[in-house]
């Protein structure tokens, strides 16, 4: 049940029940989206991510408007922050500030579970619905590139990410 008065000012309630997952292939990986800008006034977006064992989570990218911060629930996680690698478990706290490249996954061996919030808002669902279609496939990441301002998720080169998940 969502309560909100439609402006989005009101109180802001999702159950887990409630919120739309989206499947990726890895392992029972998925995101569970739990509010976007819109329901929030652009206070934030936020989601529930799930990674499978040693499961990229999100390439190399920035956010050019917003902050995003990380609680890991549970599992191990590896970030790329600026370059910067930092290895992270349950109970930590990452939040990466706009313009900061960041990229991240489940170490090799873990699984992970992550709320992830983006603060201020974008309406990112349809983005998260469009990886889950190019995560199976159904469609290619060309056609995210195009969306990148829209989403404010601008992707950057992914080959010291590859080489470091690969190690």
């Amino acid at each position: 049940m969502t309560r909100d008065s439609g402006e989005g000012t009101g109180a802001l309630v999702v159950r887990s029940e409630g919120a739309e997952y989206v499947p990726l292939p890895q392992q029972g990986g998925g995101f569970r989206l739990l509010a976007d800008s819109g329901a929030t006034g652009g206070a934030l977006g936020a989601n529930r991510l799930t990674l499978g064992e040693g499961a990229d989570g999100a390439g190399p990218h920035y956010h050019a408007r917003s902050s995003e911060l990380f609680y890991v629930l549970d599992g191990t996680v590896r970030f790329s922050l600026d370059g910067e690698m930092e290895t992270v478990g349950p109970g930590a706290l990452v939040v990466v500030p706009p313009r900061m490249p960041h990229a991240f996954g489940a170490t090799p061996g873990s699984t992970a579970e992550l709320l992830v919030v983006l603060t201020p808002g974008v309406d990112r669902f349809g983005y998260f619905r469009a990886l889950g279609r190019i995560q199976h496939d159904l469609e290619s990441l060309d056609s995210l590139r195009s969306e990148q301002d829209r989403y404010d998720v601008h992707f950057l080169d992914p080959s010291a990410w590859q080489s470091e998940r690969t190690i």
